[in-house]
């Protein structure tokens, strides 16, 4: 048996000022929210209105919580970001302006960072192998490729490989 419930409008709102109130959404997470319900058109997109004016949804504020938090928490590079936030369908602009979030010095010292202890951590002893695995481990994080190479360069150099 599958029991539908039903809500109100003005519950749905509620519900979902709730569920923005915990994290920051984009209009793709709120769009998937909304899916739980069985609402017109019409009535979806004056829930998102409302959310909207009263800065509940904001995908700016989104964009630039979600690289901060990438980037610290989880040490992605900037191409993972993209990569996620596109998916997430955010604007171009809002791309940009989350990426100025990042701090350059810090992105430097952070792949480097990550470079160094995912070296310490392999038992490779062939250097090729060793080099590959690490340019993996760091296009899957999201770092550019110049980037890549040049840290691995001197990871390498100073473990004397």
């Amino acid at each position: 048996m599958n029991e539908q419930k039903y809500f109100s409008i003005e519950e749905i709102k509620r519900k979902l000022e709730r569920y923005c109130v915990y994290q920051d959404r984009c209009h793709k997470e709120i769009e998937t929210k909304l899916r739980e319900f069985i609402l017109i058109e019409e009535a979806k997109n004056q829930i998102i209105l409302h959310l909207m004016e009263h800065d509940f949804l904001n995908e700016e504020r989104f964009s630039k919580s979600f690289a901060r938090g990438k980037f610290k928490i989880k040490n992605w590079g900037k191409q993972r970001i993209i990569r996620e936030l596109k998916s997430r369908d955010i604007s171009e602009y809002n791309i940009k302006t989350a990426l100025k979030e990042i701090d350059e010095e810090e992105y430097l010292a952070t792949i480097n960072k990550i470079a160094v202890k995912r070296n310490s951590i392999l038992n490779e002893s062939d250097f090729y192998k060793r080099k590959k695995k690490l340019t993996d481990y760091l296009i899957r994080k999201g770092y550019e490729f110049d980037l890549i190479f040049s840290t691995i360069k001197r990871v390498l150099e100073k473990n004397n490989f």
